[in-house]
């Protein structure tokens, strides 16, 4: 007789990990460009912030036995944006003043408007206006 396969484990939330240096300030960060609250999360060293469509950020400081170091890698937050060009330029300005920098200026592609820019510790932020 044979054993009956595992369970199938589902999860209850999906989320995007993010390795911060001060978890806080780049929780605030997001909070703002997302207009969101940040959340505390587990310790001191962790927050969370909620994302469109039910998934979180989950932004922590990594372990000092297992640093990770600063840098953009091919993972980068893409926050898709309703309202077009308008919509864009609006939330690249509160993005920008709230400490991102920018990778190079907003261009128009097939797909529609794009923004590239670096948060305050360095990752990666797409911001989109998608062509209607």
């Amino acid at each position: 007789m044979t054993a009956p396969p595992p369970p199938t484990p589902t999860a209850d939330s999906a989320a995007l990990v993010l390795a911060a240096d001060d978890p806080g300030a780049l929780a605030r960060f997001y909070g703002g460009v997302l207009a969101v609250e940040p959340q505390p999360g587990f310790s001191a060293q962790h927050w969370w912030l909620p994302l469109p469509g039910g998934a979180r950020l989950e932004i922590y400081a990594p372990s000092r036995a297992r640093p990770l170091p600063r840098g953009r890698g091919r993972l980068g937050l893409c926050l898709r944006l309703a309202g077009g060009a308008a919509a864009l330029e609006a939330a690249m300005a509160a993005a920008l003043a709230l400490g991102a920098q920018p990778l190079e200026p907003s261009r128009q592609e097939a797909f529609g408007q794009e923004a590239w820019l670096l948060d305050p510790e360095g990752n990666g932020l797409l911001l989109l206006a998608p062509a209607p």
